[in-house]
């Protein structure tokens, strides 16, 4: 990546203030956090684990039910520009499953949410096909659905999902445990997965670009089969992000937990989409680590006495960093030391 170029293009140029939504979202959770009293003492207890990447639920017998919901943001533009839905069909279900496990939960199941500007047989059948492959590559079921047609709200259509999973609540992975020392290891992501679209479509797709577009709608990778498999080992896993919105400034979720900072210092490479949407839209290294994935999709904080059994649990991740006293999140670059996010 070049060094910082100034007045460089923004996600908040773009129309996307990471700030000003991570302020909307505070103001949601203290609402919404006084409906919790409405199931004290009842089934249904609210476990009060907040702004976590799910919300969580008590279900008894030690176990808990994880719930969340996402969609695939404005990469249905560039599916609406090619005529091909089937990727981010994918991306829906990776959305959601990935952010569940985060909490140490098995995703089980999902419900769809389709949204349309009027009947389209082909793009309902692109998008179902797309979504039952990331369904089985999840191994959960879809249980249900909606399918709206709403012409004057939608212009092409929208894709969304809310997914459950299950975890033992002495399995809840919150991130309290965390710890100055711990080695943070991460896995590849498969490009620019469902996040920075808006950014990135301005940059890259001022002019149609097929060549482009195919490149942006690659679907995200989904990380629950090898992140199964390692809670299922003998691994102390401390703490788990799945790099989205907010890229790693995201981390700051878990900071924010364990009283803790984030050095990374060894993140696989960007591929070249990236190189490529820098270079065209003049954006600073920091702006593309606080918007972008940048190679890397899905981090794991473990104790570093475990580092060997996680590397051989979970084929093609790396070692990239490590738990620091200092809270900040800190990424190296090729060319420089970025400061990403402080609290």
């Amino acid at each position: 990546m070049t060094a910082d170029l100034v007045m460089g293009f923004t996600y908040a140029k773009a129309g996307v203030d990471i700030q000003k939504v991570k302020r909307i979202h505070g103001d949601i959770d203290r609402l919404f956090s006084k409906t919790f009293s409405t199931r004290k003492g009842k089934f249904g207890k609210v476990l009060d684990i907040r702004q976590h990447y799910a919300g969580l639920i008590d279900i008894g017998n030690g176990q808990a039910l994880a719930l969340h919901s996402d969609g695939v943001g404005t990469k249905v533009l560039v599916a609406l520009m090619m005529g091909k839905y089937e990727d981010v069909g994918i991306d829906c279900v990776a959305m959601n499953v990935n952010d569940l496990i985060c909490v140490g939960a098995e995703p089980i199941a999902l419900v769809d949410y389709l949204a349309l500007e009027r009947p389209n047989r082909k793009l309902v059948e692109g998008l179902m096909r797309g979504v039952y492959r990331g369904a089985l590559e999840a191994g959960v079921a879809i249980v249900s659905g909606e399918t709206a047609i709403m012409p004057d709200v939608i212009k092409g259509f929208d894709l969304s999902a809310m997914s459950i999973g299950v975890v033992k609540k002495d399995k809840i992975v919150e991130g309290t445990k965390v710890k100055v020392g711990d080695s943070i290891i991460g896995l590849p992501s498969t490009g620019i997965h469902s996040n920075g679209l808006t950014l990135a479509r301005k940059v890259l797709l001022k002019n149609f670009n097929r060549q482009m577009a195919e490149i942006l709608l690659t679907p995200t990778k989904i990380y629950v089969k090898p992140i199964m498999k390692l809670l299922g080992s003998e691994v102390d896993v401390h703490g788990m992000a799945h790099i989205t919105g907010g890229a790693y400034s995201k981390l700051k979720r878990i900071g924010d937990r364990a009283k803790v900072g984030f050095h990374l210092d060894n993140l696989f490479k960007p591929q070249r989409v990236f190189e490529l949407i820098q270079k065209q839209g003049k954006i600073t290294n920091r702006e593309m680590y606080r918007t972008f994935n940048m190679g890397t999709g899905f981090l794991v904080m473990i104790p570093n006495s475990d580092e060997r059994k996680t590397l051989r649990t979970i084929n093609g991740s790396r070692v990239v960093g490590r738990v620091v006293q200092e809270r900040k999140v800190i990424v190296d670059t090729a060319s420089e030391r970025l400061e990403i996010e402080r609290w």
